[in-house]
């Protein structure tokens, strides 16, 4: 499949700059993937679409500040962010980091020295005479949320709240898993009352989600890996849902990805245990591939050319997809991390 098929131009007027302040009263719209009908909803409304028995499986991850300003010694600034931590001592700790430039050398922050260099895989930051628990906690007291570019403005202390999921427990991401956005304790709360299973898993979601396909024959695309941990029992919890024939509701690309890479056996375990699976996935799912777990998809609407794009066409196809974001620009559906939803069944 080439690239081209995954394009679509989008007005820049429906990138969602702003958070909605109440969640749920996000637009939802919801794709009918045998008959094709689409229907336009609130996203409140969503309860309907689940029956008793069914499973809602959300992605716990908890999105880290990690925008960072450092100066040089000239007094110049740069903006990093920082991916991952490679590792720690009680002297030095090493991340993995994204910056413009290729600017090498001593940089500041808050009085704290470190150096950014180029290692065998990339850029690193190495704070100096920090820990990895000083590391962090400098993070919280000067780092901002990493939004996205395109979001076209400096990140605030409303994203501190709204850039996060309700439910975000385990720290370790670098960009919300949007499609949980638009949930609150109250419409969680309705859901299970229904009669609903929720459970959690953890993706943490790394740059390897946002990075552009390249390449002309998407096949030859090639994912980053992503840390993904799932409780043994829910594993068996699935079977049986599903053996009773009720469905598993998927929230995010991201939640999909931990839980089809698992089944798919595309991971490599990197410390399991009695309760949990504990691996790195590089899956990549796009159209021809066959789903293993989940039946309903919770998504945004996501960049042309992009790997959750193409996952959402493996799901409902190529041509399901193209009206139903054609049908969505059209009535000026808010895209992306901010925006609208998007339910498939």
């Amino acid at each position: 499949m080439e690239i081209t098929e995954l394009d679509y131009t989008l007005p820049a007027d429906l990138i969602a700059q702003e958070p909605l302040k109440e969640r749920h009263k996000a637009r939802l719209l919801v794709l009918h993937r045998d008959t094709c009908q689409i229907e336009h909803r609130v996203f409140f409304e969503i309860v309907e679409y689940f029956t008793e028995g069914d499973m809602l499986v959300i992605n716990n991850s908890k999105v880290i500040p990690a925008r960072l300003l450092v100066k040089k010694p000239t007094g110049g600034k740069l903006e990093i962010l920082l991916i991952k931590e490679k590792f720690s001592t009680e002297r030095e700790t090493v991340w993995e980091i994204i910056t413009r430039g290729n600017y090498e050398g001593e940089v500041f922050i808050n009085g704290n020295r470190a150096e950014l260099r180029w290692d065998e895989k990339g850029r690193v930051m190495i704070f100096k005479g920090m820990n990895s628990q000083s590391v962090r906690q400098l993070m919280y007291e000067k780092g901002f949320m990493p939004l996205p570019p395109y979001i076209k403005r400096k990140p605030s202390f409303i994203d501190q709240e709204y850039y996060q999921t309700v439910y975000a427990k385990k720290e370790g991401s670098i960009a919300a898993p949007t499609a949980g956005l638009h949930f609150t304790e109250e419409l969680l709360e309705k859901i299970k009352q229904k009669g609903v299973l929720i459970r959690e898993i953890t993706l943490h979601v790394g740059i390897g989600t946002f990075k552009p396909i390249k390449v002309k024959e998407i096949e030859k695309h090639k994912m980053d890996e992503e840390f993904f941990e799932i409780r043994k029992d829910l594993i068996e919890e699935i079977q049986l849902v599903k053996k009773a024939g009720n469905r598993i509701f998927s929230t995010g690309t991201t939640t999909t990805r931990a839980l089809e890479g698992y089944a798919s056996g595309r991971y490599v375990d990197v410390g399991s245990n009695d309760r949990y699976i504990k691996g790195v996935t590089d899956i990549f799912i796009c159209p021809g591939y066959e789903f293993k777990v989940i039946d309903a998809l919770i998504t945004n609407f996501h960049l042309p050319k992009s790997s959750p794009l193409a996952l959402v066409s493996a799901l409902c196809g190529v041509d399901k997809v193209k009206k139903a974001y054609s049908e969505a620009i059209k009535l000026k559906y808010r895209f992306f991390s901010y925006g609208d939803a998007m339910l498939i069944l």
